[in-house]
């Protein structure tokens, strides 16, 4: 069983996706920390995340182990991220990692839900039970903003907003696997609903999902 989460930055997916894994009992990917730990290291070594050649060679050599740090949360490597996610040989790259994955759970569980922005169109277009997060960007500004409020007072609203665009603008329109809805996904606006009634909301569905096909 594959469960496929995608939508823009902010918008819930992540904390969504790690719930329903563990309400499941499923493996969790969240496939953007590939792109993310891409992008730290090419910052790492003092180059350009736009550079296609670096980038590639990073992601090649990328381990499990390099998924981890709390660095990774940052907002200059969200941004680094974004623009090796441009790049189609980084993605062809870490396509197989994704798939594999999600064919072969780890620990023997019995699926896997994975979280990003191209799971249901891209890396997993058969999964059986797909969603969409959306939310407005100014409320996954003013969510990200309180996040980051939380370990620098210094942060500003407008340059939260404005990076959001930037990434939502590259993501959408990439010539490879760019943000976009399946057909065959569940919509739901976060909008005005706060986690635990997103979760309930989802969980529902699959619920219905795995009755019906009992």
């Amino acid at each position: 069983m594959i469960i496929a989460i995608d939508g823009p930055a902010a918008s819930g997916k992540g904390t969504l996706a790690r719930r329903v894994a563990g309400a499941m009992d499923y493996a969790y990917l969240d496939t953007g920390l590939l792109y993310r730990a891409t992008g730290a290291k090419v910052l790492a070594l003092g180059l350009d995340p736009s550079d296609e050649d670096v980038a590639v060679g990073v992601a090649e050599k990328l381990g499990a182990n390099d998924l981890d740090g709390q660095e990774l949360r940052s907002e200059e490597v969200g941004n680094a991220a974004s623009k090796v996610a441009a790049i189609p040989r980084v993605r062809a790259v870490l396509l197989d990692f994704q798939r594999n994955l999600a064919s072969s759970p780890p620990g023997g569980k019995r699926g896997a839900v994975l979280d990003g922005r191209d799971i249901g169109t891209v890396v997993c277009p058969d999964a059986p039970i797909k969603f969409y997060l959306t939310a407005s960007v100014e409320e996954r500004a003013n969510r990200r903003f309180k996040q980051l409020q939380e370990k620098n007072p210094a942060a500003i609203y407008e340059r939260v907003l404005k990076e959001l665009e930037e990434r939502d603008a590259r993501d959408s329109a990439r010539d490879v696997a760019p943000l976009k809805m399946a057909s065959d996904a569940i919509h739901i606006d976060t909008d005005r609903l706060n986690a635990d009634a997103v979760f309930n909301a989802v969980m529902a569905h699959i619920r219905t999902h795995m009755g019906e096909n009992d």
